[in-house]
């Protein structure tokens, strides 16, 4: 596929390679995959950016329109307070851009929540649903850690916490994972009040409105999620679940390859 079938005007940003594609980036989303390619929208955890899924969306565009947004309080949008509400737009407006009816849209972590409440507003646009490191209920038991968390991305010193932020990424991941990420910038701040909103919320009720297809995928070593998973999905129909091993949190950086298949496998199993 030629690079030209790969890339997509963004006001204001500009393009980059990202493995043999062409994707244009800068604004609030990132587009990658043939313009007639079915749609695949993504969006990232808390203080991380659109960016954090290029080493997925590598591996998918040669057939799938991969889009990636920014949440509001994080990268582009920045300056935008968070709410549940506002993010779905975010999504809904990444959306209509592509002028795709429906589409499948994938969460990591605040991602997921934020994809099962795009699910739960408007399930006639969402062909499937693909949650990583999101099967527990913010406001049960969990609640504290949730809270927790919060407070301590809202608490840390920003310049040494982002410094710590760099070398984690930098350490754990290749460059071509690490580097977009460290690139893009964190944004504590902005993750620290998105989660605080979440314990507001019941999310196990927005799977049960949204009721199509759900792929689940925690890593073994996340363990509050893949321990909460069965509790929070009890009863929700169409899900089929995925357990990496020697997986953390953050499975879409930890195993590329494997999310990227495991997603691939899902969408091309949905109905047309």
């Amino acid at each position: 596929m030629s690079d030209a079938a790969n890339e997509v005007a963004v006001s204001g940003a500009a393009t980059e390679t990202i493995g043999a594609a062409t994707a244009t980036v800068g604004a609030a989303t990132e587009t990658i995959g043939p313009l007639d390619g079915p749609v695949i929208v993504f969006v990232h955890g808390s203080r991380i950016t659109k960016s954090s899924w290029r080493a997925v969306t590598a591996r998918l565009a040669g057939r799938y329109r991969c889009v990636c947004v920014d949440l509001p309080g994080h990268g582009a949008l920045a300056d935008r307070p968070f709410s549940l509400d506002a993010a779905a737009d975010v999504v809904d407006a990444a959306l209509d851009a592509e002028d795709v009816g429906r589409a499948v849209v994938v969460g990591l972590s605040l991602g997921g929540y934020v994809a099962m409440a795009v699910a739960a507003r408007s399930p006639e646009r969402v062909r499937g649903l693909v949650l990583a490191g999101s099967t527990a209920e913010p406001s049960g038991p969990a609640a504290a850690a949730f809270r927790l968390f919060a407070w301590a991305l809202g608490a840390a010193p920003q310049r040494p916490f982002d410094a710590l932020n760099t070398w984690f990424f930098r350490h754990r991941y290749p460059p071509d994972i690490a580097e977009p990420i460290v690139e893009a910038g964190y944004w504590s701040r902005g993750g620290a009040a998105a989660v605080r909103t979440l314990p507001r919320s019941r999310f196990r009720e927005r799977l049960l409105a949204y009721g199509g297809p759900i792929l689940v995928i925690n890593g073994d070593l996340d363990l509050v999620f893949r321990l909460g998973e069965r509790s929070f999905l009890r009863g929700v129909p169409n899900v089929t679940r995925r357990t990496f091993r020697w997986t953390t949190h953050l499975s879409p950086l930890d195993r590329p390859e494997q999310f990227a298949a495991a997603v691939r496998r899902f969408v091309e199993r949905l109905p047309a």
